[in-house]
């Protein structure tokens, strides 16, 4: 889909490499610029998951002759994306001016947790951090219970990762029409904080509360997560009449007073207990078997081993394994593209490569009477 698109990725943590993934997963030729003799995200040498599908080239930026390679590289790039605090690309003289100057399509991608401009901007912070000043960690649990979400996924991927994407590939598609690139700035605050329009917009119709626990979907009996009797847990979220209905009736609780009533919010903490007991008799994968091709909205919570050997996946083909390690395939799907994995790199792997079809393309600019890079 981004055939022909080249990005530019300084290496760094988290949500900068995995927006890198995601376009080298859409096929766009991603080059990193990996520390010489450093570690990636996982402190090893060797492949990193996050680095599938790109190419890698070993560069010491502090160093004059492998900081004027990485300017020659920008200079034939669509996008750059960098993940630094703010100020650490000036500082090495790969500031927007300064990357704009001698690209001016260049989509530059920025990734931080606070944003370019904001009180917290020098701040360390992680992704927890960022989603609880946002307002996205509050319904992160059951009520009275301490806040958590998956790790990395609100934030990290969702709040930052995403929006970077999204914001390159919009910024992508104004330099295709106008010639003039743009800065992205892709916080995870900000990010994390949009995506809680859509769960904001349930208080246009009175069924949203900051009171944790008595808002439509974080405290009825039908939208939570139970314990299993083998310590398994499944998880149900029969929203809708029809779906409650068909949730009741292969519980045989029907016709059970207790729970006709399924908006009724004074009920819930009661519903919710008589459901826990009751799931806590049988192990998870016996509720599975009860509840597998119903609508009764249920599924079990799997590991993402357990994920990779369920039936659903050997459908999709979601999970696979590379080199022992589980890892999800592309999304989303292309009907005109056919993704298929592509390894990932050692550090450096790609760096004669690099620099050979880098002095080729300016040896074909010079002959052809163009700019070269840097001019």
């Amino acid at each position: 889909m981004l055939n022909g698109i080249r990005v530019i990725e300084i290496e760094a943590l988290g949500p900068g490499p995995f927006a890198a993934m995601q376009l080298a997963d859409m096929g766009a030729d991603v080059i990193t610029i990996h520390r010489k003799g450093g570690t990636n995200a996982a402190g090893l040498t060797d492949q990193h998951i996050l680095d599938r599908g790109k190419r890698s080239i070993a560069l010491d930026l502090k160093s004059p002759d492998d900081l004027a390679i990485a300017r020659r590289l920008i200079a034939t790039a669509d996008s750059l994306i960098e993940g630094f605090r703010p100020g650490v690309m000036e500082k090495l003289g790969l500031g927007p001016a300064a990357c704009m100057k001698i690209n001016p399509k260049l989509v530059y991608g920025r990734m931080t947790g606070w944003g370019q401009d904001s009180p917290l901007s020098e701040r360390a912070g992680h992704d927890l951090n960022y989603i609880a000043l946002s307002g996205a960690l509050w319904y992160g649990s059951q009520p009275g219970q301490i806040p958590q979400t998956p790790p990395t996924l609100v934030g990290d991927i969702g709040g930052g990762a995403m929006y970077l994407v999204a914001g390159i590939l919009a910024g992508l598609v104004q330099a295709q029409k106008t010639g003039q690139g743009t800065v992205v700035d892709a916080a995870i605050y900000d990010g994390s904080a949009h995506m809680m329009n859509l769960l904001m917009s349930l208080a246009q119709s009175g069924n949203l509360s900051e009171t944790r626990g008595e808002s439509l979907l974080d405290g009825p009996h039908w939208s939570r997560c139970y314990r299993c009797a083998d310590g398994g847990f499944l998880s149900v979220q029969c929203l809708e009449p029809k779906f409650y209905a068909c949730f009741l009736e292969v519980l045989n609780l029907s016709n059970d007073p207790d729970f006709t009533a399924q908006y009724d919010r004074t009920l819930w903490p009661d519903q919710s207990a008589r459901l826990t007991r009751l799931f806590a008799t049988k192990p998870r994968d016996h509720w599975a078997d009860l509840f597998e091709g119903t609508d009764a909205c249920v599924a079990p919570v799997l590991s993402p081993r357990e994920a990779q050997a369920h039936p659903m996946n050997q459908t999709r083909q979601t999970w696979m394994t590379e080199n022992g390690v589980p890892q999800a395939a592309a999304a989303p799907r292309f009907s005109t593209y056919d993704w298929h994995l592509k390894p990932s790199p050692t550090r450096g792997a790609h760096s004669a490569e690099i620099l050979a079809e880098l002095e080729e393309k300016e040896r074909s600019a010079s002959s052809s009477g163009l700019s070269t890079p840097g001019d």
